[in-house]
Formats: C-alpha cells, sequence, structure tokens
C-alpha cells in the first residue's frame, strides 16, 4: 500500500469514527449541528430607476401654516435635544430637515411662505463632493445620508445651494428605529423613505393635505398618470436655481 493509500484510509476511519460518535446519545430527530434554512419571507421590492420620486409644492396654496414642519419633526424625532453636557435643555438641538423661508416682491409688496427641503437633484452636488460614499442618491432619485458612513467632513453641506443639510453637535435621544441618527455626522429631508418604500406619502405631504391645504403634491415623476406628473403637465412650474442644471425632483409653483 502505497503511503497517498495509508493516509486516505486514516481519514476515512477518522471521519467515521467521529460521525459514529456525534450520533451517541442523540435522540431521534436531534442534530448537533442545525442546518441552513432558506429564507422564504418575501423580500422587499428593489429600488429601481424605472421610478423617479418628487413633489410639487403650491407657493400660492402654502401660507402661515406650518404643519409641515410639524409632522417632520415628529417622524424623524426633531423636536428637541440634548446637550452634550446632559443638561434638560431640549432647545438645542437645530437640525430640520424642512423649513420655511420669507419671499417678498420689493415691487409689488407681495409675500410668499416657501418650504425648502434637500431638493433630491438628478446630479447632486452633495453626493459628488463625498468621499466616503456617505452622501448617495437611490436609483429612484431619492438623496440620502448614511449615518455609519459619515464621518461629518461637512463637504456635502457647502456644496449644497439650498442649505438643505444640517450637522448634528448634540448628543442625540428619543431616536426612531426607522432613522438612526449620530452625534457628529450631517443628515437632511429623505422624502421619508421609510414611508415611500412601504407605498405611504411623506409625512409633510400628508400633513398638508390632512389640514386642507393641498400645497403638496407627491408621487413618480415618470408615471405620466401620478398626480404630480399631472400637475406638473397642467400647470407651469419652476426649480429653484434652475442655472445650475441639477435637475430637481421637488417642484414650485407661484414663484
Amino acid at each position: 500500500m502505497t503511503e497517498t493509500s495509508k493516509t486516505d484510509n486514516s481519514r476515512r476511519k477518522f471521519i467515521t469514527a467521529g460521525a459514529a460518535f456525534a450520533g451517541l446519545g442523540l435522540a431521534p430527530g436531534v442534530h448537533l449541528i442545525q442546518t441552513a434554512q432558506a429564507d422564504t419571507s418575501p423580500s422587499p421590492k428593489a429600488v429601481t430607476s424605472d421610478k423617479r420620486w418628487g413633489m410639487l409644492i403650491d407657493a400660492n396654496k402654502c401660507g402661515d401654516c406650518t404643519a409641515c414642519i410639524t409632522a417632520c419633526n415628529k417622524e424623524f424625532g426633531l423636536e428637541g435635544g440634548q446637550s452634550s453636557e446632559g443638561n434638560k435643555a431640549r432647545d438645542t438641538q437645530k437640525t430640520q430637515y424642512i423649513r420655511k423661508v420669507e419671499l417678498l416682491n420689493k415691487q409689488t409688496g407681495h409675500k410668499l411662505s416657501l418650504p425648502i427641503l434637500c431638493q433630491h437633484c438628478e446630479s447632486p452636488p452633495c453626493v459628488d463632493v463625498c468621499p466616503t460614499g456617505a452622501s448617495m442618491k437611490r436609483a429612484d432619485g431619492i438623496a440620502k445620508v448614511d449615518m455609519h458612513l459619515c464621518i461629518g467632513c461637512r463637504y456635502c453641506m457647502m456644496a449644497c445651494p439650498y442649505k438643505a443639510r444640517s450637522f448634528v453637535h448634540e448628543k442625540i435621544v428619543d431616536q426612531k428605529p426607522y432613522a438612526p441618527r449620530g452625534m457628529g455626522t450631517v443628515e437632511s429631508c429623505n422624502l421619508c423613505v421609510h414611508r415611500v418604500d412601504e407605498g405611504r406619502q411623506p409625512a409633510c405631504v400628508e400633513a398638508c393635505n390632512k389640514e386642507g391645504n393641498k400645497a403638496m403634491v407627491f408621487g413618480d415623476l415618470k408615471d405620466e398618470n401620478s398626480a404630480v406628473s399631472k400637475q406638473l403637465k397642467k400647470h407651469s412650474s419652476a426649480q429653484l436655481r434652475a442655472d445650475l442644471g441639477l435637475n430637481t425632483g421637488i417642484r414650485y409653483r407661484g414663484i
């Protein structure tokens, strides 16, 4: 018998003995090693470029109401923060995903109250300058930040022409499980991506409609039958800083 044959024979005996030992003292149906089972639960739908989510905001219908801001703050737990010193002041956390600015036509005196949020650009400058890939754009057009990759360099904040991003200075408390956040990271509106993936409307849009203002229309910009596409086809609209050529997903009427 060759040396190779002796070795192979020894291996067979070892494996056979090991299998016999593993079976000792085990009741029928009990195994030392549980084999992996295939996950048969339904998987979430993959994000594709077949859709592009966007919004139309009608400035003529948007007055002094702040329902969109209140709803956004509640959805993401932005009502207040806790200072790094651990005191009870909960007004130190200034992060806002949506804010309102007042526009005044000096010639006519006409005033507008305009909601400003991340514009979800087709070519987002924030993504271009991010050194870690934390700032990203999904295939369906939603721009967002991965807090686990963000190093807090704030390049994206400087690149954003809409001042739509915030830096978290304070310790975060009362986080929402669907929206993890972290001190020392940048964050911004993500169009309530957790809601969108469930087939729901963003919190700001839902609140605006609930108040009866109906100044916000959300939907798939690529679907000609969606409510937002029909409104954009019917009425003239504009982009903020259209001169930058960013092809924003947020459009406005009445500005």
